[in-house]
């Protein structure tokens, strides 16, 4: 059974190979713990604080720190190689996000979303996503379309070898850039507060192939929108693909409360 620093430490080691392979990594027997250095690089002082920040997001995005877990300060500081001072900075910035629930008696633990909070998110989510599309069709460049493009070509592929971290980045990184698009600074900022939020509900929306195979339809049809120019029906694909997410987070923790209710006490 892996202890939560042994997940963490496959979760650093595998984004390391990843990079410096540059392609995505197709699901198999290989154990990177098999690899020589079982312990994540040293985070570098200069860029401490924001490096430890995303390491901690990256983890809460991916479920390798679940909804709800009581955050073990000695086994993170050992996993990522620093003291607490810098440990505990960052879990006040992901605190500020509403990623980490912070309390004087009982410490740190990950955020958890109510079912009422979820479905309220996601629809001001669809509404962002969708104005943020009709925005781009008006503003974007050709070379952002070109570059959204090989994003998405390079999420297919990740797809294909069954690489969820490697086609979830790329995918945010696509509604990312479809909201730079937008080119207007207060939409950005909203979208960029919400999705925070949201970023780790929309990777288990993943979960399941139907939903996952389906998801690359959307973008599909979102890619041929943009190159249309056509606002509004790029937003509504988006306004719908993010409904279609809520409703696959929704079944997911529906099909593990049911699970979970039916293991024997």
């Amino acid at each position: 059974m892996f202890t939560l620093a042994k997940l963490l430490q496959k979760k650093v080691l595998y984004n390391v190979s990843n990079t410096i392979f540059g392609f995505c990594m197709q699901n198999t027997n290989f154990d990177v713990t098999d690899l020589p250095s079982p312990l994540m690089p040293k985070v570098e002082r200069q860029q401490l604080h924001g490096t430890v920040v995303e390491h901690l997001r990256g983890f809460i995005v991916e479920g390798l720190l679940e909804p709800g877990k009581k955050l073990n300060e000695r086994e993170l500081c050992e996993t990522l190689g620093i003291s607490r001072t810098p440990l505990r900075e960052a879990l006040k910035v992901l605190a500020s996000e509403g990623l980490i629930d912070i309390s004087p008696n009982r410490g740190a633990s990950v955020s958890k979303m109510s079912e009422a909070e979820l479905r309220e998110t996601f629809e001001v989510m669809s509404g962002l996503e969708a104005f943020s599309g009709e925005l781009a069709c008006e503003r974007i460049t050709p070379a952002e379309i070109a570059e959204i493009k090989a994003l998405h070509y390079a999420m297919l592929a990740c797809r294909t070898q069954n690489d969820l971290a490697g086609y979830y980045s790329r995918n945010q990184a696509i509604h990312d850039k479809i909201n730079e698009a937008a080119r207007n600074t207060a939409l950005r900022q909203i979208y960029i507060t919400v999705n925070r939020r949201l970023q780790a509900l929309r990777f288990r929306s993943n979960y399941q192939t139907p939903k996952w195979d389906s998801a690359i339809e959307e973008h599909n049809e979102m890619l041929k929108a943009l190159d249309a120019r056509d606002g509004k029906r790029l937003a509504a694909i988006l306004r719908q693909h993010l409904l279609e997410k809520r409703d696959a987070v929704l079944q997911v923790q529906s099909t593990e409360a049911n699970a979970g209710s039916n293991l024997p006490t």
